[in-house]
C-alpha cells in the first residue's frame, strides 16, 4: 500500500481521532479503560507524532516517540485502522519512527504492548524486536509485554 507518513501535532484532529479509535479498541479488548500503566503520553512529552495517510489522504495510522533518557525512546500509540491492517502500513510507520529515532541519536527503542494484543506481539517479533523484562511503569503489570530494538540507520544513509 502506498502511504505518506508525516509528523503532525499531537492535538491535530486526525491524530486525535486515530488515538481515540485505538483507545476504544483497547478498552474493548481489555474490558475496561484502565490499561495504561504510568503517565499517558501527551503533546508535552512526545518527541514526534506521525500520521500515515492512504492514497486519497485519509488518516489510516499513527505512532509516536517519547524520549525516556539520553539515547532511549519509547514507541507510543502505534495504531492502524482495522481496514488497513496487513497492508504494510504498520511496518511503514515503524520504519519511519525508527529512522527519526536514529537521526535523533536514539540507540535503544523500547515499547509496551499487551497480552490481549497477540497480533501486535507477533508484529514486533517479526520486525526484529526482542522481548525484554517490563520496564518503568510496566514493571509488575501482568498484562504488559515489552520489547526493545537498536534502531538502524535509515535506508539510503
Amino acid at each position: 500500500m502506498n502511504v505518506t507518513i508525516t509528523p503532525e501535532p499531537w492535538d491535530a484532529p486526525d491524530a486525535a481521532r486515530l488515538r481515540a479509535a485505538q483507545r476504544a479498541e483497547l478498552d474493548a479488548r481489555y474490558g475496561n479503560d484502565d490499561h495504561e500503566p504510568g503517565t499517558a503520553p501527551s503533546a508535552d512529552d512526545m518527541a514526534v507524532f506521525v500520521v500515515a495517510r492512504g492514497h486519497e489522504g485519509a488518516a489510516i495510522g499513527c505512532g509516536g516517540l517519547r524520549m525516556l533518557t539520553s539515547g532511549v525512546a519509547e514507541i507510543k500509540r502505534m495504531y492502524v485502522a482495522p481496514a488497513h491492517r496487513g497492508t504494510g502500513v504498520a511496518t511503514a510507520i515503524l520504519r519511519d519512527l525508527e529512522a527519526r529515532a536514529y537521526d535523533a541519536g536514539v540507540r535503544r527503542l523500547v515499547l509496551e504492548t499487551g497480552t490481549s494484543q497477540p497480533e501486535a506481539i507477533r508484529f514486533y517479533q517479526r520486525e526484529g524486536y526482542e522481548q525484554i523484562g517490563n520496564f518503568g511503569p510496566y514493571v509488575g503489570a501482568p498484562q504488559s509485554v515489552c520489547f526493545a530494538r537498536t534502531p538502524h540507520p535509515p535506508t539510503g544513509s
